[in-house]
């Protein structure tokens, strides 16, 4: 069987390994240059890594792993502390350290009830608001929890946690700055479906809260292991080539893909295959879909979805920033200190951040040189339209903010990244419209984090979806 898939994110790059291993021969088309979607990096001219976003794999990514594993890329994850820590303004840390001799669910009561971060008032109302959750029955019925957390998502997580006695304090001090790293959203406009999702494995599954961050770039160190066993079974992958239009013939019984027209440069040419994926994002697949299909819900659906702007911010020095005890050893630049873990914060317009010349030193830490610090601009919103200049030099004076003994070190260099549409926007009651990986199309299939799955707009939910899609595929159309 032949399939042609569009987009070579996650998504699409798990729907063509499964399709791979099955014996189906598999084309991809990839608008870009590079591979990865969102998850996508590249070299500047200068040799420079950069990224849009930053990238944490949670202990949960338990599709993601599989895969990881199957291409020989597993090894490629570096282990951090099982600690989720804050900086907040002035150098001052607070954490949820779930280092604990037991695991979920006791780690984490440890981990809320001693950290730093929030007030004795707002944990006893953390704990009422999370007690009466159903995180509680998860304990015992995940998947009643589950079906009983998926009911939630017309409600927002703030206006949920308040109705069951949560405090405001705990809201802005530690559940956005989680929240804008998880859906780039606060809380006031998450679901409290993705955040309860999320809290529910914290609760029932001790490795769920442990995070991993790659070797290096995601190029190096995720996608080409992935490319390199799909190529070893005969898949094409092709970069720089746009999809314009898709081919379709109606009859009575069945609506059915002939074609898609693709472009490289001036050059069109149509493919053929017997299954088409489009593991595009949501703004992606609501370009290219016909208009004659939204005449069915499950299309017209998909224009309801909204994407969320972003802007990564790259900014490198000439020491180490977030070393916070040793002034020597935070301007030498011998080897590489400072904090080597994802780290959160509520007193900046920039959620989540790492210091990637430790996190991911492969492609990052240079010799003789500092920290090299990936922020991500949460909402992004405000910055989209600012020159790159600017955004660099606001994100320095918060950086300082939180380090104030950053001031001691010189920024040497800085990147900008901005998506104006990036993750798809999880607000109150739009899971109903995300569609299912089988479409009333014939032979034509959707993959991508949007599309039907538990996880959230995540990489777990990428893959998640594309293992889907390969899966519906060889039901339907394979003899």
């Amino acid at each position: 069987m032949r399939v042609a898939i569009v987009g070579a994110g996650l998504a699409g790059l798990a729907t063509a390994v499964d399709l791979a291993d099955a014996g189906c021969e598999v084309q991809i088309f990839e608008s870009r240059p590079f591979v990865g979607g969102k998850v996508g990096s590249w070299v500047d001219g200068d040799g420079n890594h950069l990224e849009m976003g930053l990238h944490v794999f949670f202990g949960c990514y338990y599709q993601l792993f599989d895969l990881m594993k199957k291409v020989g890329g597993l090894e490629n994850l570096r282990l951090k502390e099982h600690t989720h820590t804050f900086v907040n303004k002035g150098g001052g840390t607070g954490a949820l350290d779930f280092r604990f001799i037991t695991g979920a669910p006791f780690n984490g009561l440890k981990a809320f009830f001693t950290t730093s971060q929030l007030s004795l008032q707002d944990k006893l109302q953390n704990a009422i608001a999370l007690g009466t959750s159903p995180i509680v029955r998860g304990l015992v019925d995940f998947n009643g929890a589950m079906k009983t957390i998926r009911n939630l998502d017309k409600i927002s997580f703030a206006d949920w946690f308040r109705s069951h006695g949560g405090s405001n304090g705990s809201i802005k001090r530690m559940w956005n700055p989680i929240a804008y790293a998880l859906g780039f959203i606060d809380c006031e406009n998450i679901s409290a479906r993705c955040m309860l999702t999320i809290f529910q494995l914290f609760a029932v599954r001790t490795e769920a809260s442990v995070l991993r961050m790659l070797e290096g770039s995601p190029a190096e160190y995720l996608h080409k292991p992935i490319l390199e066993y799909l190529e070893a079974r005969g898949t094409k992958v092709y970069t720089r080539r746009q999809v314009r239009e898709i081919q379709f013939t109606e009859t009575d019984e069945q609506t059915s893909v002939t074609g898609i027209i693709v472009a490289q440069g001036d050059t069109v040419e149509t493919i053929t295959a017997d299954a088409y994926v489009f593991a595009c994002d949501v703004p992606g697949i609501q370009r290219i879909l016909p208009q004659k299909w939204r005449k069915w819900s499950e299309f017209d659906n998909i224009y309801k979805l909204d994407a969320v702007p972003v802007a990564t911010v790259q900014l490198r020095f000439d020491g180490w920033v977030t070393e916070l005890k040793d002034a020597e050893n935070r301007k030498q630049l011998n080897q590489a200190a400072g904090i080597d873990n994802l780290l959160y914060t509520a007193d900046a317009d920039f959620s989540c951040f790492a210091d990637l010349a430790l996190t991911s030193p492969a492609d990052y830490y240079r010799p003789g040189q500092g920290s090299l610090l990936q922020l991500v601009l949460t909402p992004g919103d405000p910055f989209i339209g600012q020159s790159n200049e600017a955004i660099a030099q606001h994100v320095l004076k918060q950086v300082h903010e939180l380090f104030p003994s950053s001031r001691e070190l010189n920024m040497t260099w800085y990147s900008v990244v901005k998506l104006a549409q990036s993750l798809y926007r999880e607000a109150p009651g739009m899971d109903v419209y995300r569609p299912n990986q089988k479409t009333p199309v014939h032979n034509f299939f959707l993959a991508g984090s949007y599309t039907q799955q538990d996880y959230i707009d995540s990489m777990e939910g990428a893959t998640i979806s594309g293992r889907r899609a390969a899966k519906v595929i060889l039901e339907t159309l394979k003899n």
